[in-house]
């Protein structure tokens, strides 16, 4: 029964060990605010992101709540303990010139995390007149 025993756990490590792991994403910064942005301007915001699981990290899809808000992640798979970014560019202008006030923008990252399949990023902006 002891070798049997010692047999399952070793049979365990060995599975554990061939499986691969799994992948963790994690953001520096989860919300930021930006403050205030004359309408007009396109605010390019920069993110580090980081692999702290112990296999390859795959980004399936980036999104975002709306049309004047862009995102991409660099480099798109990403090896364990390394990092990349998140590139956001957000165009106050958008809207219009008189949609101003204040905004709040989501970016949604979806990846191979088996813990998070999905994560998101929020930035808030106070669009302000362009007085030009």
């Amino acid at each position: 029964m002891k070798n049997f025993l010692l047999a399952l756990g070793f049979l365990g490590i060995l599975l554990s060990a061939c499986s691969g792991g799994s992948p963790d994403l994690t953001l520096d910064q989860q919300t930021i605010d930006l403050g205030q942005v004359v309408n007009g301007e396109i605010r390019t915001i920069e993110i580090p992101l980081r692999n702290a699981g112990t296999s390859d990290l795959v980004i399936e899809a980036v999104t975002t709540s709306c049309g004047c808000t862009s995102a991409e992640v660099s480099p798109m798979t990403i090896p364990p303990g390394e990092s990349g970014m998140l590139i956001v560019n957000f165009d106050s202008g958008a809207h219009g010139p008189e949609a101003n006030g204040p905004v709040m923008r989501q970016v949604f990252i979806a990846s191979n995390d088996s813990d998070e399949t999905e994560i998101e990023f929020r930035f808030t902006v106070d669009v302000v007149a362009n007085d030009k």
